[in-house]
């Protein structure tokens, strides 16, 4: 059974995601503050989703659960929940290496479509499921090379100049997309549709701070970026 992590310290808002988790035919497993939350992951290390709320109580929050879990875990699914107002937090979020977020209060058919896309590709990393704009990604090949990148599609790895890169399972579907349409300029909406899938609803802001972060990985100069340029009034462009 596909296993969830649900951190929320509030259980009537816990036990609410818990029920349509167990509906959705998903074993879910609860947390009520950060340590609660590690502990289960070191416990069950085949989580494929943990959805982390923000504020709860103890000395570490969501953010630093988040990065504790990405010091170790680049391919689980990590999924924010914050507060509606709080804009800054669900930047901060994906920041820290969450690959999606959702605002309270929430629909649970939405949370639901959260989690399955996050599985899909927590379950199938690189394995077809990020499409190639105007060409069938079963046709890309085990290694893709430009520049001073060679991506092991069938290993899910990325190095530059022969040094391994560590990036989170949204990382590579981006990356990826980038790799199989070298220089062709992608709108925000074709990333988003392509990573996140056809039916996400969320912002496309998400694409912009994903993009941000690869940057941080890849880029020799951030403020200068020459791999993934921005082309203004439409998206970016991979130009290794």
């Amino acid at each position: 059974m596909k296993k969830v992590l649900i951190m929320e310290d509030e259980l009537n808002i816990r036990s609410f995601v818990v029920i349509n988790l167990k509906r959705a035919g998903y074993d879910a497993i609860e947390a009520g503050n950060g340590q609660e939350a590690l502990d289960a992951i070191a416990q069950t290390p085949d989580i494929g989703v943990a959805i982390l709320d923000i504020m709860v109580p103890g000395d570490m929050d969501g953010f630093e659960v988040c990065r504790r879990i990405r010091a170790s875990n680049k391919q689980m699914g990590i999924i924010m929940l914050t507060a509606r107002t709080q804009e800054m937090d669900k930047v901060t979020g994906l920041m820290t290496g969450a690959d999606d977020y959702v605002t309270k209060p929430f629909n649970p058919i939405e949370v639901m479509a959260r989690v399955k896309s996050q599985l899909r590709r927590f379950l199938q990393l690189g394995g077809g499921t990020v499409r190639r704009i105007g060409g069938d990604s079963s046709a890309s090949s085990e290694l893709l090379t430009q520049g001073p990148f060679v991506m092991n599609t069938r290993n899910h790895t990325l190095e530059k100049n022969g040094n391994r890169i560590r990036l989170t399972q949204v990382e590579y579907a981006i990356l990826k997309l980038f790799m199989q349409n070298p220089g062709r300029a992608l709108s925000r909406e074709d990333i988003l549709s392509a990573v996140w899938g056809r039916d996400y609803e969320g912002e496309l802001k998400i694409v912009d701070v994903n993009i941000r972060r690869l940057r941080l990985k890849i880029e020799d100069d951030t403020s200068n970026p020459t791999y993934i340029t921005t082309v203004w009034g439409l998206g970016y462009k991979w130009g290794a």
